[in-house]
C-alpha cells in the first residue's frame, strides 16, 4: 500500500516536471510576445486617438458653422432695419423690437420688482438685499434640488447687479498682494454641475478665494439661468473678490439662437420679457477685460493688431448691446452690394482655418465645375475670386448679410433712388466684400470693433492678423500680434477662453497665450475635461482639471470615444442630408455616365467644396458611404439611413431640403414673431416668417407652395400653426435608430475589432 503510493507519487512528480518544462517559455519567446502585445496596443491606441481627433474636428467645425450662420442672419436683420423702411410691408416691423428694443423705463426703478407678490405657497429661496452668505447658501441648496428662484427675486437681483456694474470700469485691475491666489475660470455655458464642482474643489467665492469668470456663462446648457444667478449673487456679495468678464454669448441676439432666451421664457412665463430686458442691460455692462498685477491680461476671445487697451478702457461699453449688431451707417457710408450670395462661397476660395493644408487648386476646380453644373453666374465667380484675392487685410468684423438681388443697394432698375458711393475701399469683411470709405470709420464703429475683437478672436500659429472666416467674427491673431501687444502694455501673459479644449486648457504662442475652458463634456459625455487656473504672487499659472460624471460607473476611454464619435457622426450625417441636392450636383459632375459611383478623392473633394468643414473625409468615408467592388464610392449611400421626421407629401423636395438646412434660422425668425412665446402663430404670421426668410436667403419661394405648406401642418384646421410640430416635421431622423438602437454600436465595434 505504502509502496504503491510511493510509486504513484514519483510518477506524478515526473509528469509535473515535464509540464513545467513545456509551459515555461524561454527569454527570447517571452520578449517576442511582449513586443507583439506592445505593438498591438500601440496600434489600438493610435486608432483610438485618430477617432478621438476626427470626432473633435467634426464637433468644432459644426459649432463654428452654426456661429457663422447666426452672424449672417443677424447681419441681414441689421441691414434690413437700417436701410429699408419695409419688406413686403412688414419686414423691419417684425425685427425692430429684437434689434432696437425699447427698454421700459420702469425697469430702471425699484418698482420693477417691488409690485410683484411672492405667494405663500412658494417653497424656494427667499432673498433679502443686501445679500448675505445665508442667501447665497440658500441659492446653492435650492438649485441642487432643482428649484427655481421666484421672478420677483430674479428682477431684484438683476436690478442690483445693474446698479453695481454701472460703477465698474471697462478693464478691472486686480492685485495678488491682497490674497494668496486668484482663480480664473473659462466658459461654463449653462453647466451648473461644472460650477458646483469648481466651488467644491476650490472653495466658494470669498475674500480668501477670489474668482475671475471669463465670459460665456449662458447658452447651450440647460441651467444657464441658475449659473448666471449664482455668479451675480456672489458678485453682489463680494464685489471686490468676484469678477465677471463679458463673453460673446452675453449677447441677446446669440441668446436667441443658443437657448438662453427660450430657457428664460420657459421658466418665467409671466415676467420673462422683463427679465430678458434686464439681462440684456446687465450683459452690456459687464467689463470686457481684467488685468492682474499689470502683467496678465484676461479677455474672453483674444486680440487683433488694432486692439488698444487705453482706447478700450475709455469707450462706453453699455452702448454695444450686441456685438452682432453693426453700428448704423447709411448706404452712402457702407455699401454691401457685393455681399450678395458670397457669404457661403468665400471660404471655398479663401480657405478656412489658418492651419489648414487643403489643396486650394483642387477645391477651385470643384467649385468651377459646380458653378457650370448648377448654373452659377460668371459675375458671382468673379466676385468670389476677387474677394479671396483681397483677403490679406487684417481688418476684422462680422459677416455681411446675404443680400438678395431684389434689394441690392447697387444702382439698378429696381432701386434707382439708392445712392452709391464711388470713392470707397474694397475690404473683405469675413464672408463678403464690403465697400467702406477711405477716411477712418466713425467713433462708434471703432468702439464696436474693439469689443468684437476681444470677444470673438482666436489665436493662430501663423504670423499676422487675418479675418476669422471659419468662426465668422473677430480675427485670427498670430504670435507677432501677441508679442507686440504684450510689449506695448508691459504685459507678460494673455489668458483667454472662447474655445473648447480636450484637456480643458492649451498653451500657444510660446506660452504667452493660454486658453482655459471650464465646461466639461461640452460636446458629448466624455468629450473633454474642464479646467481652471490659479495664479499667485509669482504669477505662474497652475492648472486644475476635472470632469463631471453623470454615472456612478466610470466609462473607459474606449466607451467615451465611441459615445462621442457616434454623436459627432450623427450630426455630420444630418449636414449631408440637409445639403443633398448640392452634393448630388457635385457628384454627378464627376459621374458623367450616371453610374452612381465616383472615386474616393472625387467624393472627398465634393464634400469639402459643398460643406466647407475642413474634415479628413477619406478617414471618415467608412462611416459615411459604401464602397463598390471596384473601390469607388457609391455616393447615394451617403443618404440611405436618414429621412424626414414626418413626411409631408404636399411639400416639394426642393422646399423640404431648404427647410432641413435652415431649420435653426427659421426657428429664430419664428421666435421673433412669436412675441408671447406661446409656440403658436397664425397663418398670416407664418407667411411673414417666410418673407423674412426668403429675403435672408436671397431666393424666391413661391407663395402658393408656402400656402400649401401652411395648410398641411395646420393639423386641427384652426388657423394656427404649432411651430414645435412644424420643426419636428423637418428634423432629420436616423433610420437605424428606429430599427435597432444597438445596431450602430455593434457596427462600430465590428469596424475596430
Amino acid at each position: 500500500m505504502g509502496c504503491g503510493t510511493s510509486v504513484a507519487t514519483e510518477t506524478q512528480g515526473k509528469r509535473v516536471e515535464r509540464d513545467e518544462a513545456v509551459q515555461t517559455p524561454g527569454p527570447a519567446l517571452t520578449m517576442k510576445a511582449a513586443v507583439l502585445i506592445q505593438r498591438w496596443y500601440r496600434r489600438y491606441m493610435a486608432r483610438l486617438e485618430m477617432r478621438r481627433r476626427y470626432t473633435w474636428n467634426i464637433f468644432q467645425s459644426i459649432e463654428y458653422a452654426g456661429e457663422q450662420d447666426q452672424l449672417q442672419l443677424s447681419s441681414f436683420f441689421s441691414f434690413m432695419l437700417d436701410n429699408f423702411t419695409q419688406l413686403n410691408g412688414n419686414g423691419p416691423d417684425l425685427i425692430s423690437q429684437l434689434l432696437d428694443p425699447v427698454v421700459d423705463p420702469w425697469l430702471d426703478r425699484e418698482i420693477c420688482y417691488s409690485l410683484i407678490l411672492v405667494p405663500e405657497s412658494y417653497s424656494g429661496p427667499r432673498l433679502s438685499f443686501p445679500l448675505s452668505v445665508s442667501d447665497t447658501n440658500a441659492l446653492l441648496a435650492a438649485f441642487k434640488e432643482q428649484q427655481t428662484l421666484h421672478a420677483r427675486y430674479v428682477l431684484q437681483l438683476l436690478y442690483e447687479t445693474k446698479k453695481l456694474l454701472k460703477q465698474m470700469p471697462n478693464i478691472i485691475h486686480l492685485s495678488t498682494s491682497y490674497t494668496k491666489e486668484i482663480t480664473i475660470c473659462g466658459d461654463l455655458h449653462g453647466r451648473l454641475d461644472d460650477l458646483l464642482l469648481i466651488f467644491y474643489k476650490n472653495g466658494l467665492p470669498s475674500a480668501e478665494t477670489p474668482y475671475v469668470f471669463n465670459g460665456d456663462f449662458v447658452d447651450r446648457g440647460k441651467k444657464s439661468v441658475e449659473v448666471v444667478i449664482l455668479l451675480f449673487a456672489y458678485l453682489l456679495l463680494y464685489p471686490d473678490n468676484m469678477h465677471l468678464n463679458r463673453g460673446n454669448h452675453e449677447d441677446y441676439i446669440m441668446n436667441l439662437r443658443y437657448g438662453f432666451t427660450k430657457e428664460v421664457m420657459q421658466k418665467y412665463k409671466t415676467h420673462g420679457q422683463e427679465i430678458l430686458q434686464l439681462f440684456q442691460d446687465v450683459f452690456s455692462l459687464l467689463p470686457v477685460a481684467t488685468v492682474i498685477d499689470g502683467k496678465i491680461l484676461i479677455v474672453h476671445g483674444g486680440i487683433s493688431d488694432q486692439t488698444n487697451l487705453d482706447f478700450l478702457s475709455s469707450i462706453e461699453r453699455h452702448k454695444v448691446k450686441s456685438a452682432l449688431r453693426f453700428p448704423k451707417r447709411s448706404l452712402e457710408q457702407l455699401d454691401i452690394g457685393q455681399s450678395c450670395r458670397l457669404t457661403k462661397r468665400l471660404r471655398l476660395t479663401d480657405g478656412s482655418r489658418p492651419s489648414s493644408s487643403r489643396s486650394h487648386s483642387k477645391n477651385q476646380r470643384t467649385q468651377n465645375q459646380r458653378k457650370r453644373r448648377c448654373g452659377l453666374s460668371r459675375q458671382d465667380s468673379v466676385a468670389s475670386t476677387s474677394s479671396s484675392l483681397s483677403s490679406s487685410s487684417s481688418s476684422s468684423s462680422l459677416c455681411s448679410p446675404r443680400t438678395p438681388s431684389c434689394i441690392s443697394p447697387r444702382p439698378c432698375p429696381s432701386s434707382p433712388s439708392i445712392p452709391y458711393s464711388i470713392n470707397v475701399l474694397q475690404v473683405p469683411f469675413l464672408d463678403s466684400l464690403t465697400s467702406v470709405p477711405l477716411p477712418s470709420p466713425p467713433q462708434n464703429e471703432q468702439e464696436w470693433k474693439q469689443i468684437v475683437d476681444v470677444l470673438w478672436s482666436d489665436p493662430k500659429i501663423q504670423e499676422g492678423c487675418s479675418p476669422n472666416t471659419f468662426r465668422g467674427g473677430g480675427c485670427y491673431f498670430g504670435p507677432d500680434v501677441t508679442q507686440r501687444l504684450l510689449l506695448q502694455h508691459g504685459l507678460q501673459l494673455l489668458i483667454r477662453s472662447h474655445e473648447c479644449k480636450q484637456e480643458g486648457y492649451e498653451l500657444c504662442h510660446g506660452g504667452q497665450v493660454i486658453t482655459i475652458f471650464s465646461a466639461s463634456n461640452y460636446y458629448e459625455e466624455g468629450s473633454n475635461r474642464g479646467a481652471y487656473i490659479k495664479v499667485g504672487r509669482e504669477l505662474v499659472p497652475r492648472f486644475y482639471q476635472y470632469q463631471v460624471s453623470r454615472t456612478t460607473r466610470k466609462l473607459t476611454l474606449t466607451q467615451r470615444v465611441r459615445a462621442a464619435e457616434g454623436s459627432a457622426l450623427r450630426a455630420l450625417k444630418e449636414k449631408l442630408f440637409a445639403h443633398r441636392s448640392e452634393l448630388m450636383c457635385g457628384f454627378q459632375e464627376y459621374d458623367q455616365n450616371y453610374t452612381g459611383r465616383v472615386s474616393v478623392s472625387e467624393w472627398a473633394l465634393v464634400l469639402e467644396a459643398v460643406l466647407r468643414l475642413d474634415l479628413p473625409w477619406r478617414t471618415l468615408r467608412p462611416h459615411l458611404a459604401r464602397l463598390a467592388p471596384d473601390g469607388s464610392v457609391e455616393y447615394q449611400s451617403c443618404f440611405e439611413d436618414m429621412g424626414p421626421g414626418i413626411p409631408l407629401p404636399q411639400v416639394t423636395s426642393n422646399l423640404a431640403e431648404t427647410l432641413f438646412r435652415y431649420r435653426t434660422d427659421i426657428e429664430i425668425i419664428f421666435n421673433i414673431i412669436d412675441k408671447d412665446h406661446s409656440g403658436l402663430i397664425s397663418i398670416e404670421e407664418f407667411r411673414h416668417t417666410w418673407r423674412l426668410f426668403s429675403a435672408h436667403l436671397g431666393v424666391a419661394i413661391d407663395d402658393s407652395a408656402i400656402d400649401d405648406l401652411a395648410r398641411s401642418i395646420d393639423f386641427n384646421k384652426d388657423g394656427s400653426i404649432d411651430f414645435t410640430e412644424f420643426l419636428e416635421a423637418f428634423r432629420v431622423v436616423h433610420k437605424l435608430d428606429s430599427k435597432d438602437p444597438h445596431l450602430s454600436e455593434k457596427m462600430s465595434r465590428k469596424k475596430y475589432s
